[in-house]
């Protein structure tokens, strides 16, 4: 009787490795972790700097240090893999040939949309604004921290969320499935800053796809970052109101918010009122007349399915010319 030899053990290596690399899956499981390890650790050696200022109201100083810390965090993360991977440090989201273009038009669109909506609280009685006793030189050093703050910000939580976790979740799951799952935990994340509300955590999720459309529309997150800043600098330092939660200290206007929490958006500040919701409708819109009509999106092939990182549009500068 012939013996026929027996099959050699599958390789249990694509549990892992997929046609292109290390799966999308284990991607982000890896970049998460790098996240949490390094952040834990500078909350061991940092902890001042990272946790809630004690009177409440955080120093722009203290902020920017803060904010430091996260950024080079988010940029060592985005580093590591971006070795693992082979890839430009930049391309995941920040190569873009009309970069100044798209970063101020995002500051534009940022300081205009929250104006509007601290115009209209103000105008219908839910918000009252009132000048502060800074004088001229206070008030520039303040203003320039603060813009230096939140434009880390930007870069930080636009790098962090939009940047190399959308483009994994592009290449595992398609684009705007990865969109809402980036959202949900942009969301969840938010959901630990003191006095933020159910309404909050509602505009912080659609802000976050509105920022995914922008990088849908553009292929990069310059115009996401320029709004990101200018939406909280406008917030935190020129309107004085809170910014889901957070009081800056040092502002150029002082606000108290009037009447019931659903309008005025209470300690939350007015990304908790519901008026942002219709508010976010229009800057969809707007977005939609402006880039909707007169691009083509990167994305198209990926809408709603995996997309191989050779033909991923966030490796290939030439999108950028969108």
């Amino acid at each position: 009787m012939d013996l026929q030899p027996s099959p050699p053990p599958r390789d249990l290596h694509w549990i892992f490795q997929g046609p292109n690399g290390l799966r999308a899956g284990w991607s982000l499981v890896l970049y998460a972790s790098i996240l949490v390890v390094l952040y834990l650790a500078a909350a061991f050696l940092f902890g001042a700097w990272l946790g809630p200022a004690p009177s409440g109201r955080l120093p722009p100083l203290r902020g920017l240090l803060g904010e430091s810390l996260l950024f080079l965090i988010a940029l060592f993360a985005t580093l590591v893999m971006s070795r693992i991977e082979r890839r430009p440090l930049l391309a995941y989201g920040f190569r873009d040939r009309a970069l100044a273009i798209r970063l101020v038009s995002g500051l534009l669109w940022g300081f205009a949309a929250i104006s509007v909506l601290i115009v209209a609280l103000s105008k219908l009685g839910y918000l009252a604004l009132d000048r502060t006793s800074l004088s001229s030189a206070a008030a520039l050093k303040d203003a320039a921290l603060w813009a230096v703050m939140f434009l880390l910000t930007g870069f930080t939580e636009e790098a962090a969320f939009r940047g190399y976790p959308q483009f994994t979740l592009t290449r595992g799951l398609g684009f705007w499935c990865g969109a809402l799952l980036v959202a949900a935990v942009f969301g969840f994340t938010h959901g630990y800053n003191p006095g933020e509300s159910p309404i909050g955590l509602v505009s912080v999720v659609a802000i976050s796809l509105i920022f995914c459309l922008s990088l849908w529309y553009t292929g990069s997150l310059w115009w996401a970052v320029g709004f990101h800043a200018s939406w909280d600098w406008g917030q935190s330092f020129f309107y004085g109101t809170a910014d889901s939660g957070m009081v800056a200290q040092g502002h150029l206007l002082t606000s108290h918010p009037l009447g019931p929490i659903l309008w005025s958006g209470g300690s939350t500040g007015p990304e908790g009122s519901v008026l942002i919701l219709p508010l976010l409708l229009i800057i969809t819109a707007g977005m939609f007349l402006w880039w909707g009509r007169r691009v083509r999106s990167p994305f198209v092939g990926a809408a709603w399915r995996p997309l191989t990182p050779s033909s991923h549009p966030l490796s290939d500068p030439s999108c950028s010319s969108l």
